[in-house]
């Protein structure tokens, strides 16, 4: 085997595993469960691992002459043209990454981290670390009603949601007579999805006997509950509206 083609294989084997490295960081701490369909993010993190995957080895493949005399100067540029290109995605996946999973009325919201509204950074929900994992909370609707009515019009006209304000949350469990209340019932999910795959996620999480619809930004999904508790079970691949 030629030293050219050994060093494609080993970079193309090093460049691999550090692209499963980065994924099961991104997979494990930014979008765990099924946030990666409900975002839609997973189309756009293969294609960012596929391009820095294939063009970085296939650029040293390219240039690699043993004789060459400025051979390890361009193998370093483009090892490090990879590297930013990979940092650089990873970044913008960061950016995009489910931030809060918030109750606000009668579902949750997927919310972003560039969907933030944040208007006092020394708040402890406006304080987010790299790789810190989504939180469920909930929404705090405003007793004053000038406050409600300036809340319901940045809504209409602005298009900003209440969930995406980080100094209104409060833990969930504030609303947990709401949740429950507002929750609705496993069967009800027969009219949206298909009976089998109902049937099969029933099982999967027996003490679920409860559900309420999550937003999300790609594809709405489904929130398992426990009623009684108002605990999360889950979140799950199904339909929660025709």
């Amino acid at each position: 085997m030629s030293q050219r083609l050994q060093f494609f294989i080993r970079h193309l084997g090093m460049s691999f595993l550090v692209l499963v490295l980065c994924f099961t960081l991104i997979y494990y701490f930014w979008y765990p469960n099924t946030l990666l369909s409900a975002t839609g993010a997973l189309k756009i993190i293969l294609l960012i691992f596929a391009i820095d995957l294939i063009i970085g080895p296939i650029l040293g493949l390219i240039v690699y002459q043993p004789a060459k005399k400025s051979l390890k100067f361009d193998l370093a540029v483009i090892v490090a043209l990879q590297i930013v290109a990979l940092l650089y995605g990873v970044y913008t996946i960061g950016q995009g990454r489910p931030a809060y999973i918030v109750y606000n009325v009668d579902r949750f919201e997927v919310i972003r981290y560039n969907e933030l509204i944040i208007e006092d950074n020394k708040h402890p929900y406006a304080q987010l670390s790299f790789w810190q994992p989504p939180q469920f909370l909930a929404v705090d609707f405003s007793k004053d009603v000038e406050q409600r009515n300036n809340d319901m019009f940045a809504e209409i006209f602005a298009g900003v949601s209440l969930a995406q304000r980080p100094e209104r949350y409060v833990p969930i469990q504030t609303l947990k007579k709401q949740i429950q209340q507002r929750s609705q019932t496993v069967d009800q999910l027969y009219a949206f999805n298909d009976q089998q795959q109902v049937d099969q996620i029933s099982k999967q999480y027996p003490q679920a006997n409860a559900w309420v619809p999550l937003k999300a930004n790609h594809q709405d999904m489904v929130v398992l509950l426990h009623k009684e508790t108002a605990n999360i079970i889950k979140i799950v691949d199904l339909r929660p509206w025709s």
